[in-house]
């Protein structure tokens, strides 16, 4: 991997959560087919991972495939399904050599079975590695992961093994398919939009928001650096005044 050049921030995030957008106009920019734009940013995702190594950031969730792009046309659709495939057998042993876990979040039952089994194979390679998390969030949803936690919590209430008045916001939080994480302190949007797009919607309650406008196959090293630079220079308050932040931090 490339050796990072920069300083790393003195304020790193633990969790960094990234919806890749700007694939299919990266590549109508260039008159090409938009898989192109989505094989193109295969290279960021390497980038990324990169500097989020070196900056000791411990989760890196990507934000691969949403539950409403199977919504988008069947040719693309099945393009992004063999990329990803593709992806998974080449790139797991990469990421298991540079001691990278990877985990894939979302509802897997509408990939194809072979798919599926990749994904398994995937993340048993990896299992073992401890340098930081890779998470994909793949056929994944915000309102689909509350959903099946809620879900998960009332079959407790209906076994008898909880009460309705049990369930908290940290129980249910656990429930989601990142319970056993930190939770996200930066959030990045690459393409120039301005939305969450039903990703991480429970988790992202008080992550920092970071907006660029590249297309996500631009989205490389520096920018990466430039984001983690923003974040470092953000004062996080979670509802607390300047004043008591300051003074925590003194103490």
């Amino acid at each position: 991997m490339e050796k990072i050049k920069q300083g790393v921030p003195s304020a790193v995030p633990r969790h960094v959560a990234i919806i890749m957008d700007g694939n299919n106009r990266w590549a109508k920019k260039r008159l090409l087919p938009g898989v192109a734009g989505h094989k193109a940013g295969v290279d960021a995702v390497r980038a990324v991972i990169e500097v989020c190594a070196e900056a000791k950031v411990e989760v890196l969730t990507l934000f691969a495939f949403s539950s409403e792009n199977w919504q988008r046309p069947a040719e693309e659709v099945g393009a992004l399904m063999e990329l990803f495939f593709s992806a998974l057998r080449r790139e797991a042993k990469r990421l298991n050599e540079n001691n990278i876990s990877l985990r894939i979040i979302g509802d897997r039952s509408r990939f194809h079975p072979e798919l599926q089994a990749a994904m398994r194979e995937a993340e048993a390679l990896t299992a073992g590695s401890n340098r930081f998390i890779l998470q994909i969030a793949a056929n994944y949803g915000g309102q689909w992961d509350i959903a099946q936690a809620a879900q998960r919590l009332a079959r407790e209430v209906q076994a008898g093994h909880l009460r309705p008045e049990d369930i908290t916001p940290e129980l249910l939080q656990t429930c989601l398919a990142t319970g056993d994480l930190p939770l996200p302190d930066l959030c990045i949007r690459t393409g120039g939009e301005h939305r969450i797009s039903n990703f991480l919607l429970w988790q992202l309650a008080y992550a920092e928001l970071y907006f660029s406008d590249l297309f996500w196959p631009d989205f490389k090293h520096e920018a990466m650096r430039t984001a983690l630079a923003d974040f470092a220079s953000r004062q996080r308050r979670f509802g607390k005044t300047s004043e008591q932040v300051e003074a925590g931090a003194r103490a």
